[in-house]
């Protein structure tokens, strides 16, 4: 029960709309004016506020917060020639199909630099036709690719008593849908680069089982048991290995498992807690949490030579990494009710901290390695949050009243 209880991660999020901090000087993004030309529908303001949260977190644009509405003509207002861009969208729906067109101008000259469309045949994923021409706008001028704006969240929470669903969301959680109920089914993560699939945990079952969903036909596959603790924490590159965290004889270590050998090899095998690994320097070592010095702390061991070395040397209970090629991020408590989430590397370099208030936790790299998502609670609401590595920018979205027990992406 102590070892459930230590790596179950709960915890409750809020909200709907997006708050923004930005630290990158303004005058180095462009400017761009969002004009909705859509006739009057159920998507009018969300559909706007989408389009500003893309815009900010890309972090290349400076959107204009004023809401305006004109025709979807080659024509606006000449008040926004000031801005560097001008984007006129129209939402259309009917029935189950939602459409999207967009026209990008250039705003000193009414020059049209981009028209597209897009097309959805669900109305609750139209978020992600505005992540789609965000990311095509990116694109065309020239930016810094942003196609995690595209991706799936893939999460769990508690619904009551050993119970608990597994669902999907956009990054805005905008869009949510269930994909797993009936049971306890936790620690989802991605089963693939594509998303074309979920591994997870089942307690249904007498002992812990590991299972894969394919998102595509439905289909669900067993591919382990054991007793104890089972968990899967990351997947390699080529998606066949997977570090899990099992605990057959009540010892809680790291393993390897390769799905085509269906072979499994303990990788740590220290008396007392090694939990959470996560692939590091190209698959050449892992970081993970261990008690190793009486309290939790980031380790790294190789998975040449074998060796095992501490990445932090400051407080008493840091837990929740992840990593990517040589970047580490981990949790930090710092307080009674404070923790904040810092970036160093496998090198142990000096820590940098990401955040400075507020109970901050579960930080995950993106696939890309540029964004950072984790979870952040304060005395005003609890947030999912985002910080871009190459601006340092964040962005907060509170989120809608669940208890949250793990998340990827």
């Amino acid at each position: 029960m102590r070892l459930i209880l230590f790596l179950l991660f709960s915890y409750f999020l809020y909200g709907v709309d997006a708050t923004l901090e930005i630290k990158k000087d303004v005058d180095q993004r462009a400017k761009i004016v969002i004009i909705d030309a859509s006739g009057q529908n159920q998507f009018n303001r969300k559909s706007f506020d989408i389009f500003i949260s893309d815009f900010k977190i890309s972090s290349h644009f400076l959107p204009s917060k004023t809401y305006s509405k004109e025709s979807f003509l080659d024509l606006f207002n000449p008040k926004f020639r000031s801005s560097e861009y001008v984007l006129k969208y129209k939402i259309l729906s009917q029935g189950s199909k939602v459409d999207l067109f967009i026209k990008l101008f250039r705003a000193r000259d009414s020059k049209k630099i981009l028209e597209s469309a897009y097309s959805i045949n669900n109305p609750k994923k139209f978020p992600f036709l505005i992540h789609k021409a965000v990311i095509d706008i990116n694109k065309k001028l020239g930016f810094k690719p942003i196609n995690w704006l595209n991706r799936y969240i893939v999460f769990s929470k508690y619904i009551g008593k050993k119970e608990s669903i597994i669902a999907l969301a956009d990054y805005t959680f905008t869009y949510q849908k269930t994909i797993i109920k009936g049971g306890l089914n936790i620690f989802p993560v991605w089963g693939d680069k594509k998303q074309n699939s979920i591994i997870y945990t089942s307690f249904n079952k007498k002992i812990p089982t590991l299972y894969r969903l394919n998102l595509k036909n439905g289909k669900i596959t067993k591919i382990i048991s054991s007793e104890g603790m089972l968990t899967c924490s990351d997947i390699s590159r080529s998606g066949r290995k997977l570090l899990l965290t099992m605990a057959p004889n009540s010892q809680p270590d790291i393993y390897i498992y390769n799905l085509d050998s269906k072979k499994l090899k303990r990788v740590t095998k220290f008396s007392g807690i090694d939990v959470g690994g996560k692939f590091a320097d190209s698959e050449k070592s892992i970081v993970f949490v261990s008690n190793r010095l009486g309290f939790a702390n980031i380790f790294k061991k190789s998975l040449l030579d074998g060796s095992v070395d501490a990445l932090v040397f400051h407080g008493k209970n840091n837990d929740a990494c992840d990593a990517f090629e040589n970047k580490v991020v981990y949790s930090s408590k710092e307080g009674a009710k404070s923790f904040n989430i810092y970036l160093t590397t496998t090198s142990a370099a000096t820590p940098r901290p990401l955040t400075s208030s507020g109970i901050n936790q579960f930080p995950k790299f993106s696939p890309d390695g540029n964004t950072l998502m984790y979870i952040k609670r304060t005395s005003k609401g609890n947030f999912v949050g985002y910080i871009n590595f190459t601006t340092n920018s964040s962005l907060l979205f509170p989120i809608s009243l669940n208890r949250i027990q793990s998340i990827d992406w």
